[in-house]
This record gives C-alpha cells, structure tokens and sequence, in this order.
C-alpha cells in the first residue's frame, strides 16, 4: 500500500517562498506519476503540476507555471513542490498523489492520495 505523507505548509507573505516535501513509502516514488494538487475554501480541488516517470518530465498549470518548478529525489523517495513568488491565491491545502499505471493524461487517474499541508499566504 503507497502511502503519501506532505510536509512543508505553512504561512508566509505574498511573493514569499516554500518549498512542499511529499514522502513516499510502500512503493518506489520513481516508477510511479507524481502529482500536486490544491483546494481552497469553497472551491473545486485543482490540479497543480506532475512528474511522469515515462520519461521524467515535469507539467505544471498556467497558473503556476514561472512561478512553481517540481521534481523528484529517487534516492529519498520523495517528491517536493517548490513555490516562489506566492500570491494570495495559493493559498489552499496542497496534496500530493500518485498514480501506478502509465497515462498520457497526468491530471487524473491518481489513486493514492495525501492528507495535506496547509499553505497561507498572506497580503
């Protein structure tokens, strides 16, 4: 069983920085898509940025694109979101997800999920 533990959250002014930890264990975060989402408050959750793993390649939404970069540490096993120049609309619990099985579409199909760590960004 994957299990998905976030780490990193917490509150910082706008066009501050954090840099979000997803640690992965019960399976190797390297054969697996990695993916980042967030929700905020009355909202829909949406869909951040991923790593595929056939090959490894990083995709993030527009909305966070020049602003959020993702990436992997295989030898960790854990996956990080790093965020710069933060407005206050990220402000949201981020998830990470994985997902086992190949799909050209990396912003669904994840089957294990995190349970979350806040972001607040402040004006």
């Amino acid at each position: 069983q994957v299990q998905l533990v976030e780490s990193g959250g917490g509150l910082v002014q706008a066009g501050g920085s954090l840099r979000l930890s997803c640690a992965v264990s019960g399976g190797s975060s390297s054969r697996y898509a990695m993916a980042w989402f967030r929700q905020s408050p009355g909202k829909e959750r949406e869909y951040v940025g991923a790593i595929s793993n056939r090959p490894t390649t990083t995709y993030l939404a527009d909305s966070v694109k020049g602003r959020f970069t993702t990436s992997r540490d295989s030898a960790k096993n854990e996956v990080y979101l790093q965020m710069d120049n933060l407005k206050p609309e990220d402000t949201a619990i981020y998830y990470c997800a994985a997902r086992t099985y190949f799909s050209a579409d990396l912003q669904s199909g994840y089957e294990y999920w995190g349970q979350g760590t806040r972001v607040t960004v402040s004006s």
